[in-house]
Parts: structure tokens; sequence; C-alpha cells
């Protein structure tokens, strides 16, 4: 979760080193409507909640994949709820598409205190969305599957959907490795910084270890750490969204204070036939922000405000047209 460069934020690198931080730690009733759900363990560290609408035909499945850090299925994480992810299932119910959204590995990890920074391995992210895959796949409630991956999950989603999914989204997704994203923000926001990070994440890809970084970014290289992040770098967005063979849609908010348009950019340039959705007004976690950066910020604690209705007729379109 990082920053654009254009962002307005007085303190633009405190608020990136927070971010950054959160990359290591029967019927369901949505005030007053009623939704079909089901409860379902995937793997001792992997539980969701599928909402399934009524209909006469089977209804296609998305498997919504959340982004970093320990984000429960609904999209909130400690000290900040806002709902993003029950939200953008139920609006997809509505249009008759069913989904399954999943506690991260790192929900359960946590509840059971045995949380070790140093054994995070990004792969675990895409074995577990490869298993939910792997577990409705044979279900014949549904009539196709696709994958929706936000922000850091858009990669986990891509690497997961490869010849398994009938189709890929990705909303807020990054489209270049995360050390260049990194990077690139660093050089926007705090550039006497930048260098020292490309050193320590050329050091990282390298020997596997970093050990010259300046204090000022110990939130990512701090030994604990590293291996996630070498873990994480590894992978292209670009490269894997290329592998993919069937139909693509890349969605962004100009809102978005944590990934810039221009991740859309390389993605559509990595996949050329690729439909892609620029909606106005949304932020990161999907809100429709028409004020400033104080409102967009206040947004991520409010669980009541809707999703922004326009991805949810983009999201539907893309899925029931296919």
């Amino acid at each position: 979760m990082f920053y654009k460069q254009e962002s307005t934020n007085p303190r633009p690198m405190k608020n990136l080193l927070f971010l950054l931080l959160f990359c290591t730690l029967g019927t369901a009733i949505s005030q007053s409507k009623t939704y079909n759900s089901e409860d379902i363990e995937i793997s001792p560290l992997v539980e969701g909640t599928l909402l399934i609408p009524d209909s006469e035909n089977k209804p296609p499945l998305v498997i919504i994949i959340g982004g970093s850090g320990p984000i429960d299925r609904n999209g909130n994480q400690m000290m900040m709820k806002n709902n993003s992810l029950k939200l953008l299932a139920e609006g997809l119910y509505d249009n008759k598409i069913a989904s399954f959204r999943y506690d991260k590995r790192l929900i359960k990890i946590m509840k059971m205190g045995q949380i070790q920074e140093e054994k995070i391995d990004f792969d675990h992210f895409v074995e577990d969305a490869l298993a939910i895959l792997d577990h409705f796949k044979g279900d014949e409630r549904f009539n196709k599957i696709y994958i929706l991956g936000h922000s850091q999950g858009s990669l986990v989603g891509m690497m997961a959907a490869k010849d398994e999914a009938d189709g890929f989204i990705s909303v807020a997704g990054a489209g270049q490795p995360i050390d260049d994203v990194i990077v690139y923000q660093l050089e926007k926001q705090a550039p006497g910084l930048k260098e020292n990070a490309r050193q320590s994440f050329d050091d990282l890809r390298v020997n596997g270890v970093a050990q010259n970084y300046s204090p000022g970014l110990a939130s990512i290289f701090r030994p604990s750490i590293q291996p996630f992040i070498f873990s994480w770098m590894r992978y292209d967005p670009a490269v894997e969204l290329a592998k993919l063979d069937m139909p693509v849609l890349i969605v962004a908010g100009d809102q978005d204070l944590q990934v810039q348009l221009a991740e859309a950019d390389l993605l559509k340039a990595a996949k050329p036939e690729a439909e892609v959705k620029i909606i106005q007004n949304m932020n990161h976690i999907f809100k429709e922000i028409i004020g400033d950066d104080i409102e967009n910020s206040k947004s991520y604690n409010e669980y009541n405000r809707p999703v922004i209705p326009e991805l949810i007729t983009v999201l539907s379109n893309f899925i029931l047209q296919k």
C-alpha cells in the first residue's frame, strides 16, 4: 500500500512507512438487508464467507483477495474498519454474482499468538488463493469462476488465476515489482532516501540480505521483515499478467492515495487486450471522494460509507458479459 506521487499529504513519508507496516503483521445481515451466506473453512489458516444470490441460473463466482497486511474478509484490520470487501461482495450479490471473501492467514496466525515475521512468505498467499480456487472448481452451483485481486492481492490473484480461472480482475494493483514501486515513491516523497533504498533492495535481491540501510527505512528493511520483502519482490506483476490466457479487467481510481494511475498503464502495456477502467473519484478502498485528502483518509474508518456504485457496475458488466 503506497502513496502516489501527487499526494498533498503534509507528512507523506510518515504515512508511507505507516502503511508499509501493514505488510508485517449461516445468514449475513447488512443494515436491513439479508444475504444468503455460508462460512467456509478452506484450511486451518484460511476461512471466509460465501454469498450466493437467489437465481434461476447458475451464477458466476468471484474470489476476492484482499491487499497488504492482516486484512480480514471484510477488508478491515486492527484500528481500521471500512468494510470495503464486505460492501463490494454485497454489491455484486445484488447483481446476481456470488462471491467468496476470506481472512488472510495472518489473521488466524495473530489470533493464535504465533506471528513470526521472518516466516511470512509471499508464496503462502498464492498457495491460499490456489486452495480456494481448487475448493470451488468442483462446485456445480457456479457457471464460471473469476479472481479479483485488490492491491497486493492483485499480484497474488494473477499468479493463482493462471490456467485455473475463467477471468481475472485487478483493482488498484501495481504494475511493477514492489521494490521499484517503493523506490519510485521515495523519489517523489523522500528523495534523500531513494539511493539508499535502491542499493538496499539490490543487496537484498543479490545477497538475500540488506545491512547498510538508513534508519529511516527500518520499517522496510528490518531483519525480521526482509525475508518477506525478498519473497515479494521476486515477482513482476507485468510478467505474471502477460501469462494469463483469459479475459482481464484492470480497474483503478483517480483518488487512490496509495497506488498511482501509472501502475494501471504498466499492466495494460503488459496485457494490451485487457479492459481498463479508471473510475473517477474512487479511492484505494472503493469509496467515493469528492473532497480533499483529509476526507480520503477519514474514509478508511467509515464502515458505513458505501462502495462507489460505478465500481459495482464496471465489475458486473465485465463478469456477466463474458
